[in-house]
């Protein structure tokens, strides 16, 4: 597998290469030989050496779920996106160390990232005193992973390093997935509280760093960068469901998952949201519907959350109502069905 240019627009459910570039790098210092292991894989070293070729987004998962299968390390993700930073995203990532402050920079990073990858996103939480950056996978079948989970997590917390400065510090780092049996690489490099079987993927820390401005920002380069997102925008441009689908996504795991408040973010009245997604051939509640699932999804098979907790982070009233959508997903009761996903993925 060779992938492609990221000069033009990605197909559906790709992502640039960059923030897994170090997987050589990462196989080599765990003693293994990175051409020949990665050639096994399927997978052309030289696809690695140039950041802007693109990648199906369930190969990358799978990629990064064998290599620690290969080589025993089940840190591997976390291990290849330590060197991430923002430049790793593209126009995006340079876009938003030209922003004024840290708060300005997060939203325009989680407005944006669809232009570097399609199959996941990255969300902000804020209250008064704390916030919360997270990341979610937005299609469970293109490989939902504990690898891909550590490396999105190591991502946010390195991006918020970055614009923050060094001496900056998470509340607390949440993963989704049980507990490894090895935890001290991510205490040594969070150097944070960890949380594992968390509701969220993501790093909280405290809201008073949202407002830092950000050092070396040039205004200048900042509207030449704006312009060159504008210009990809319009390349990327998707339907108006996927659009409301990334967006819904997000919402129901901020507890915001109605239509007054996804319609509020397109700046148009709930009415125009309805009749834009009937034109479409849907609804809001089609799409809501379809979110719940793909992240109940992900929490039951990667967490050891029990059925009402799920039921509660996504805001059914209780977990026979949650049990009763998930079947008219799925066929299968949420217990059948995490019995049988972990049978075939352990």
């Amino acid at each position: 597998m060779t992938g492609s240019s990221g000069n033009s627009p990605s197909p559906t459910g790709t992502v640039r290469i960059a923030p897994v570039a170090a997987i050589p790098r990462v196989l080599e210092h765990l003693g293994f030989e990175p051409v020949a292991t990665l050639a096994e894989m399927g997978f052309d070293i030289q696809l690695f050496e140039d950041p802007e070729n693109v990648i199906p987004y369930a190969a990358r998962s799978q990629l990064l779920e064998r290599c620690a299968d290969k080589t025993g390390c089940r840190h591997f993700g976390h291990l290849v996106a330590r060197s991430t930073s923002p430049s790793s995203f593209g126009i995006t990532g340079f876009l938003i160390q030209q922003l004024p402050d840290v708060a300005t920079a997060i939203r325009a990073f989680v407005r944006y990232l669809h232009l570097h990858v399609d199959g996941a996103v990255t969300y902000l939480e804020e209250e008064p005193d704390s916030a919360f950056l997270g990341y979610s996978i937005t299609h469970p079948g293109d490989g939902v992973t504990e690898q891909i989970a550590d490396a999105g997590v190591t991502a946010a917390f390195n991006i918020m390093r970055k614009l923050c400065g060094e001496t900056w510090h998470p509340t607390k780092v949440c993963f989704t997935h049980g507990k490894p049996e090895n935890t001290h690489p991510f205490k040594q490099y969070f150097k944070a509280p960890l949380q594992f079987n968390a509701a969220k993927n993501g790093v909280a820390f405290s809201s008073i760093c949202l407002k830092s401005p950000l050092m070396g920002a040039d205004p200048e380069l900042r509207v030449l960068l704006q312009r060159q997102i504008d210009l990809l925008e319009n390349l990327h441009s998707d339907d108006f469901t996927e659009q409301v689908s990334r967006v819904t996504h997000s919402a129901v795991l901020m507890h915001q998952a109605n239509a007054e408040y996804v319609a509020d973010l397109f700046a148009i009245h709930q009415r125009t949201l309805n009749r834009r997604l009937r034109n479409c051939g849907t609804c809001f509640r089609e799409i809501l519907d379809k979110c719940r699932f793909d992240i109940a999804q992900q929490l039951l098979g990667n967490s050891s959350l029990n059925i009402s907790d799920i039921a509660a982070i996504l805001d059914y009233t209780d977990a026979s109502t949650f049990a009763r959508a998930f079947r008219r997903q799925s066929g299968k009761a949420p217990s059948a069905w995490r019995e049988h996903y972990r049978q075939h993925n352990t």
